[in-house]
């Protein structure tokens, strides 16, 4: 069922945008030259920088997947964030120093200083293709959630949201970039804290703040960390410590659009400032996300809630061959869902270990229902997935005896549970990224719907704006200007910066027009980053580090091992955090064999 927006949330969403796209082009009109465009005249304080660097990394994603992740897995996500504040502290003492030393305008400047050309090149080569990607994701992952249950076609927001982006970062670059991030943030917290707020009031009056945590903590919802060494587990402590500052290291200390963030500080003493401010409020900002999804979570053990929360899967499946056998799991629910409402009000008067129990089966339960109609729905929308998943559960319940004589009975078992789970990550079935904004449209009063909705779009501007502003630096400084066998002035530098900043823009939407839902959006991303980011770190820790190792085992190293990386993301070698100290290790491990052979040769 679609929503229609009450006119005061319409206002509301519109002011919102309409003073941060305006305040952001008045502020910073009029930049004359690469210093003002590019590095915002190095005026920036650090408590700017601070928010600009979480805002940068707070796109809409943050709050659709983190939110959704919580209300499914619990509050175990915060551990990807970690190594955050370790990977902030060496940023610090190693890269701003380098970065201030040289007063480069992009990170791979340095890399043409310490190495050549073509190193400095292939690294922005690298950058370019995942940040463009990224670019597309972060305009996208709101425009089709909200196309979705508000019924706006999604190719209109993609231009919507791009065109928003392009107006100001186009008129201001960098400086406009950050000013707009400052009041995106404002909104952003706001919106959270309100939200938060009134999640907790439609919780029922006798069941306080600390019960609802102990309603979430006998679900498995709280439990934060995980020690375990379990390869297979994404999110654990030692998977944040160290893949996770590896993939900060990456993110903060070579991602253009990061650094470009603190290139435009004040001073060395602003531009630290300014990151170890987002070192520790970045963690801090990423459990209270979880929070209220953990909060959306408890609500709904007192409130019923649908099977899935995409609304057009389901009335797609009621309406075809399996409605009778959704509806029937639609009646399960139901039954279970007046048991888990009586038992979360008896555990909230009575911190019983036999309520807890019974709470957390009950949990288990419902995971299997709406797992269930995940597969429901993957069948009624492809009718080849249909096929294939009744004739082997036909086979594997009706031949039980047949496949164990042959030996392949656990084979045809884990088939059917990889089918299975093939269902879960369909674009029309993960309803995860889906959770929060359905919330919002269903439970919360008018005029914070629309700030609400001012905080996705908002997150999902920032984010952009800093993403193509980055892209558009590294095309006109690392590969235009360094090209250039003349030089043509500042006012065509700035001029070149801007149509390039435009033409990202435009990449940046047609990607989100042709994008996909993966298992889950900030997966998604973070995806994409792992797979180049660790090669990326490991040239400049090369660079750092390892002065002895010259230009050509760099390049030929970080090509080799980029291919090795994706081969290993195909094939699934381990968890895609590891990726980021996988490619750091295996580049410097190839440099120096290179560097090695090449001085055995000559």
């Amino acid at each position: 069922m679609q929503q229609t927006l009450d006119w005061i949330d319409w206002t509301v969403l519109i002011v919102t945008l309409a003073i941060i796209v305006g305040y952001g082009t008045w502020k910073t009109r009029g930049s004359k030259n690469v210093q003002d465009y590019v590095r915002g005249g190095n005026s920036t304080k650090w408590w700017t920088i601070g928010l600009s660097v979480m805002a940068t990394q707070a796109s809409a994603i943050t709050f659709l997947s983190t939110t959704g992740q919580a209300f499914s897995d619990g509050m175990g996500f915060v551990q990807f964030y970690f190594g955050l504040p370790i990977a902030m502290v060496i940023i610090c003492l190693v890269f701003i120093p380098i970065y201030h030393r040289l007063k480069v305008y992009t990170a791979y400047e340095f890399l043409e200083n310490r190495f050549d050309l073509k190193t400095r090149t292939l690294t922005a080569i690298l950058f370019l293709i995942q940040r463009g990607l990224a670019a597309g994701i972060t305009i996208f992952a709101p425009a089709i959630i909200l196309s979705v249950v508000l019924g706006w076609n999604i190719v209109t927001l993609n231009i919507i949201i791009g065109v928003l982006v392009i107006i100001y970062t186009v008129s201001g670059g960098t400086k406009a970039v950050t000013v707009t991030q400052k009041q995106q943030m404002f909104v952003i917290f706001a919106g959270m804290i309100a939200a938060l707020i009134i999640i907790i009031n439609l919780i029922p009056n006798d069941v306080s703040f600390v019960d609802a945590i102990d309603i979430a903590g006998a679900t498995g919802k709280m439990q934060v960390l995980d020690f375990s060494f379990d390869l297979e587990n994404r999110y654990t402590v030692w998977t944040g410590l160290i893949g996770g500052t590896f993939l900060m290291l990456s993110y903060f200390g070579t991602d253009q659009s990061q650094v470009q963030r603190y290139l435009s500080g004040k001073s060395m003493k602003e531009m630290q400032m300014g990151l170890l401010f987002n070192g520790l409020l970045k963690v801090p900002m990423q459990f209270f996300i979880l929070l209220v999804g953990v909060m959306v979570f408890v609500f709904y053990q007192f409130n019923p809630s649908p099977l899935n929360f995409i609304d057009k899967s389901t009335e797609t499946v009621l309406a075809s061959e399996y409605g009778n056998e959704y509806r029937a799991l639609q009646d399960k629910q139901s039954e279970l869902f007046d048991m888990k409402q009586r038992l979360s009000s008896a555990y909230a008067k009575e911190n019983k270990p036999e309520l807890k129990q019974e709470l957390f089966q009950i949990d288990s339960i419902e995971k299997t229902y709406r797992h269930r109609s995940k597969v429901l729905i993957k069948k009624a929308i492809d009718p080849e997935y249909a096929s294939k998943y009744d004739a082997l559960k036909k086979e594997v319940y009706e031949n039980t005896l047949g496949l164990m004589k042959k030996g392949t009975y656990n084979e045809k078992v884990e088939e059917l549970n990889e089918l299975s789970k093939e269902a879960a990550k369909d674009t029309q079935t993960n309803d995860r990224d889906y959770m929060f904004i359905r919330f919002i449209l269903n439970h919360l009063p008018t005029g914070l719907i629309g700030l609400l909705l001012a905080v996705i779009l908002s997150a999902a501007m920032s984010s952009t704006a800093s993403e193509i502003n980055a892209l558009a630096t590294i095309t006109s400084i690392d590969l235009y200007g360094r090209n250039l066998k003349e030089d043509k002035g500042e006012t065509h530098m700035v001029n070149m910066t801007k149509w390039f900043t435009f033409g990202w823009g435009i990449v940046a939407i047609i990607i989100a027009c042709f994008a996909d839902l993966a298992e889950n959006l900030i997966q998604l991303v973070n995806i994409i980053g792992s797979i180049f980011y660790g090669n990326v770190l490991g040239i400049f820790l090369l660079a750092f580090f390892f002065k002895h190792i010259k230009g050509n085992a760099v390049f030929i190293g970080a090509l080799i091992t980029q291919f090795i990386v994706i081969i290993g993301w195909a094939f699934d070698w381990m968890p895609y955090l590891w990726l980021n100290l996988f490619g750091c290790v295996v580049v410097i491990i190839i440099a120096n064999l290179l560097q090695v052979f090449n001085k055995k040769t000559t």
